[in-house]
């Protein structure tokens, strides 16, 4: 692929989602638990109607044979009320018993019956759960802040329950990650400590909490909440024989650290003043020697390499039209300069309000889920839901392949269809090459490239265009990149690949490799 160019097309700020699930889908999902709210609604109000009628039957006989019991005799010697005594027991209380075994439930049972296949499954839920501490990783949120829903730019906030909590710590725990284990614990202990009102109870909580300390080698710290979880139940099967355990690891640790401290001490006499100064200058890592992962996290966080205010000074904003594009003379384009090496490029209101309601029309009945697992070897993983649109489905996609040509100068008859791709909450691309994207989001979402240092956040409407090759066809590895997880909101972005192949009078092949 010669080149990339991303339109940012559409912004929309919801609650925590789960992207694997899809936007388009979980937007059916709200009104699918819209649908059964309103037919449990209908089913209580039916319950409610049929409860007023027994309780005013009930009401009425109640005061009945209190006056009858008082003079049963006196009572049955008026013949009316001895008729109706027997018609009441004969015929009234088998319609009231065919009132109370009225069913009313019907209604509400089948729905929810038809709706439970869309729902979502475990699978799901556990890449909610996953979606949420990946976020809690890159954006480097505690668990509190997660928990009380005070995440920038949000619309609807959205507390977590001590329950949500122990959730995700058993997610976490499960997957044997015992440092998110202990942080969402912690957190579902917290609040149940504060007085929340919970069906969960502490020792259970206390107990993965104090195992998932001890995993990460912590043993007086797990030693500490195994106590407190045998003040709160002396008969727990595991407290007491965990805290003897606990107790000898760590006079064992002590012992040993005992008999270390001698040869300890030796070893920093040893120690010259000039290899101490090394390892202070070995622990100051160049931007380019830190793993990409932790460069990418850090890049979405908004943190790393700047420009140099020398090459800050060497961007520009200017009107564009590509060299007297005769499309362009009347109404050129406004680009500004996102990055100089590699050279990275902003067009602005480049689509139409009505134009990105016509993509997100076209692209939601066809989007397809990519979330495959991620592996640390390769670090690729997709979690977006896309969809491919051409000119055959509505002449206004032919109108902006054609729009991006007059703005790159370059052949689309090649290119590949225009991708649609929506990034929910959690959703990202982790870095990659394009050989061999936009909307405004409210946190998160930007396209950072871990190599130079570069991020370009989301801004509705624009288009941001990049060489991935240069003329001489060889691979710009600069542009390697990513896309960050967004944190709030709903990224909708529409891609466009062009080709090397069809632009040999457009874009000349350079004489030298990197030209």
């Amino acid at each position: 692929v010669i080149g990339f160019l991303c339109i940012l097309i559409v912004s929309l700020s919801f609650p925590l989602v789960y992207i694997p699930c899809g936007y388009c889908q979980m937007t059916d999902l709200l009104y699918t638990e819209k649908d059964l709210v309103t037919s449990l609604k209908d089913y209580i109000r039916a319950e409610e109607s049929k409860l007023e009628q027994i309780k005013r039957w009930a009401e009425k006989l109640d005061s009945l044979t209190v006056t009858a019991t008082q003079d049963p005799e006196g009572f049955l010697g008026h013949p009316v009320n001895a008729f109706k005594l027997v018609k009441r027991l004969n015929t009234e209380w088998g319609d009231l018993e065919s009132l109370v075994l009225r069913d009313t439930t019907g209604g509400f049972i089948s729905n929810l019956t038809i709706q439970r296949q869309h729902f979502p499954t475990d699978e799901d839920q556990t890449g909610a759960a996953k979606a949420l501490i990946r976020l809690q990783d890159t954006y480097r949120l505690d668990a509190n802040t997660i928990s009380t829903g005070d995440l920038p730019g949000v619309k609807y906030k959205s507390r977590m329950t001590a329950e949500d909590c122990f959730e995700l710590g058993k997610i976490a725990y499960s997957d044997a990650d015992y440092y998110h284990t202990e942080l969402w614990m912690a957190q579902a202990l917290k609040q149940l400590d504060e007085g929340e009102d919970s069906t969960l109870d502490k020792v259970t909580v206390i107990d993965y909490l104090s195992y998932a300390i001890y995993q990460q080698g912590e043993m007086e710290r797990a030693m500490d909440y195994t106590k407190r979880l045998i003040e709160l139940d002396p008969e727990h099967p595991r407290g007491k024989s965990n805290l003897k355990y606990f107790e000898f690891q760590l006079e064992k640790q002590k012992k040993a650290a005992e008999e270390e401290a001698p040869k300890q001490k030796e070893r920093e006499k040893r120690e010259t003043t000039d290899k101490k100064k090394k390892k202070k200058k070995k622990a100051k890592k160049a931007f380019s020697l830190i793993p990409e992962r932790e460069k990418y996290e850090m890049l979405c966080r908004g943190e790393g390499i700047k420009l140099t205010p020398r090459r800050q000074s060497r961007l520009f904003c200017r009107y564009y039209d590509n060299n007297r594009n005769p499309k362009l003379l009347l109404a050129p384009m406004k680009q500004q300069d996102e990055w100089d090496r590699p050279y990275i490029v902003r067009y602005l209101d480049v689509i139409t309000d009505a134009e990105i309601e016509k993509i997100k029309e076209l692209a939601k009945p066809r989007v397809k889920i990519f979330s495959p697992r991620c592996f640390i070897l390769t670090l690729l993983c997709l979690l977006y839901s896309s969809a491919w649109l051409t000119g055959y489905d509505d002449p206004m996609i032919e109108t902006i392949n054609q729009r991006i040509e007059d703005l790159t100068g370059l052949e689309m008859d090649t290119a590949e269809e225009l991708q649609v791709a929506n990034y929910g909450v959690g959703g990202q691309y982790e870095p990659h090459f394009d050989f061999g994207r936009m909307s405004d989001v409210s946190a998160g979402g930007a396209t950072v490239f871990p190599d130079v240092g570069a991020a370009v956040w989301p801004q509705k409407g624009t288009a941001v265009f990049w060489y991935n090759l240069f003329a001489s066809g060889e691979g710009d590895y600069s542009t390697r990149h990513a896309a960050c997880p967004v944190l709030v909101g709903n990224k909708w972005v529409s891609n466009k690949w062009i080709h090397e192949r069809g632009q040999e009078w457009r874009r000349p092949c350079g004489l030298s490799e990197a030209e």
